[in-house]
């Protein structure tokens, strides 16, 4: 079986070719700048006005650069299905000067750009150039996505999805959708259109980034010896942590990174860890929140991935460095390969 696993993060998007025949080791992998950076570097070297189509996908600097560009003199126009990039409200995304419009023929002196995370037909070419085979029977993608509720923030709709899942201890592999993604997770929605568009029949495996890369870690050569443990996901914008025992997820919490310090971080994975740690504590302090079932029987070691993962370093604990398959780039793709293959 050939699969193939797609991470797109903040700053990269990690690709990884699996053939069940081979070793994990020899997989064919691949670490590219996330979309949002390349999107945002072509808006910056057009001189002309825009019309953005396509579909939602993250943001990243792309707001940002839009809004740059308008302070040139130029106009941007949206289709509303990608205008979500910026914000899920429309009237939000307007009251950035933005306008809004489906008639992309009205637009024709308009400079076009297509939004989204996910470009199959680019990367079938880039693989195509090195005689590699575009053919495989799995699909995986892992995008994070906050999902929607207009009566309701980002931080705390997505917060209540992640308690509404650990409801009971559950291993970090039940967090991969298939058939049965819910239409409030918009960006996974959105990757599932963009996969179907291209043509290909077989229905994606869409997973959080956070959670493939929970789930990956697990999977690292030092992690699978031990029962007791917690695994931290520091990345450029959040930190997701977990505590794990008997393979299970016993609690989890979820902050900004920016917001840490070694020595809160240190403070926080402990009260993980004995379940004293409260939602309040952690949504006060700026963070998504936090959900514990069970306290877990000790700290064994802390399995720690993301590219801030030297806030570890700051911390008395003690840690390890992720790398399933030998490699801390890939611990999101590894992540959903386990998950499709159960």
């Amino acid at each position: 079986m050939r699969i193939l696993a797609i991470d797109v993060g903040t700053g990269t998007q990690d690709l990884m070719i699996y053939d069940t025949e081979k070793e994990l080791e020899n997989s064919i992998k691949l670490v590219l700048p996330s979309p949002h950076l390349y999107i945002s570097q072509q808006i910056r070297e057009i001189e002309n006005d825009i019309y953005f189509k396509g579909e939602i996908m993250g943001g990243g600097k792309i707001k940002n650069t839009i809004l740059e560009h308008m302070e040139k003199g130029y106009d941007v126009v949206m289709h509303p299905t990608c205008a979500r990039t910026i914000r899920d409200n429309l009237e939000q995304v307007k009251s950035f000067g933005i306008k809004i419009s489906e008639k992309e023929e009205d637009y024709k002196n308009y400079t076009k750009i297509t939004l989204g995370d996910i470009n199959i037909t680019k990367l079938s070419e880039f693989l195509l150039g090195y005689d590699l085979e575009f053919d495989f029977d799995k699909i995986a993608i892992a995008v994070q996505d906050h999902g929607y509720n207009e009566n309701m923030g980002d931080r705390d709709f997505r917060f209540e999805k992640i308690r509404e899942k650990v409801s009971e201890p559950i291993s970090p592999l039940k967090f991969g959708f298939k058939e049965d993604l819910p239409d409030y997770f918009t960006r996974m929605q959105a990757v599932r259109r963009q996969v179907e568009s291209e043509g290909i029949e077989e229905i994606p495996l869409v997973m959080d980034t956070k959670f493939a890369s929970i789930a990956g870690m697990c999977y690292d050569e030092v992690a699978e010896k031990l029962g007791s443990y917690i695994v931290i996901d520091i990345g450029n914008g959040h930190t997701t942590a977990a505590s794990i025992e008997n393979g299970k997820i016993q609690g989890v919490f979820e902050h900004h990174t920016s917001s840490l310090t070694g020595e809160s971080l240190e403070r926080y994975i402990k009260r993980l860890a004995s379940g004293e740690i409260t939602h309040e504590e952690v949504y006060n302090d700026h963070g998504h929140g936090a959900h514990v079932l069970n306290p877990i029987t000790k700290i064994e070691k802390v399995i720690v991935s993301g590219p801030k993962r030297e806030l570890i370093e700051k911390t008395n604990l003690d840690w390890h460095h992720a790398a399933p398959g030998g490699d801390v780039m890939m611990t999101g793709t590894v992540g959903l390969i386990k998950t499709i293959l159960g």
